[in-house]
């Protein structure tokens, strides 16, 4: 076995840019640290996914942290910023998407036996609060990642991480 060369991710990189998105759309609301933004920019690109939505406190590019963490994703994932992140859901609601919270809430269901039942629009919550009520009030389904540590839940990109790449296997373009 050998690694790869720089040239060679290049080009992998490359022939993977003209590929689908997959149909999810996600948002982050109030998400307070800006390295986590950058995470989950990078996240993003890497599992194809549709459209960001940066919402309430959520920082948004162009800053620095986010593009240090990002390293570029941030040009590649398409991406808006909304005030109200109820507007936007509503918004995706409305076009049948199912919404999703990844949160722990009554009746989640563990992230790996979830399958969608079409597009996805995928909430993320503060690092600290989780989802608001007003945005779980409105949402099909909840997702979330059993723990068997001490710790009750991943950081927010981390579980991003495990979620989206779960929902990149399950879906079919």
């Amino acid at each position: 076995m050998r690694k790869l060369t720089h040239e060679e991710i290049l080009l992998r990189q490359h022939e993977r840019s003209a590929a689908v998105r997959m149909p999810v759309a996600v948002v982050l609301d109030n998400i307070r640290s800006l390295n986590n933004v950058g995470a989950i920019f990078r996240t993003a690109d890497g599992a194809g996914v549709e459209k960001l939505w940066l919402c309430g406190i959520t920082g948004y590019p162009p800053r620095g942290e986010i593009t240090r963490t990002a390293l570029g994703a941030e040009e590649n994932v398409p991406w808006e910023y909304a005030g109200n992140a109820l507007t936007v859901i509503e918004r995706y609601k409305a076009l049948g998407y199912q919404i999703v919270l990844l949160e722990q809430a009554e009746g989640a269901r563990v992230c790996d036996d979830f399958i969608p039942a079409g597009p996805v629009c995928l909430i993320l919550g503060n690092e600290i609060e989780g989802v608001s009520d007003a945005l779980a009030a409105v949402a099909h389904a909840a997702i979330e990642i059993p723990m068997v540590g001490i710790k009750n839940s991943l950081n927010v990109a981390a579980a991003f991480a495990v979620a989206i790449f779960h929902l990149r296997r399950v879906i079919k373009n």
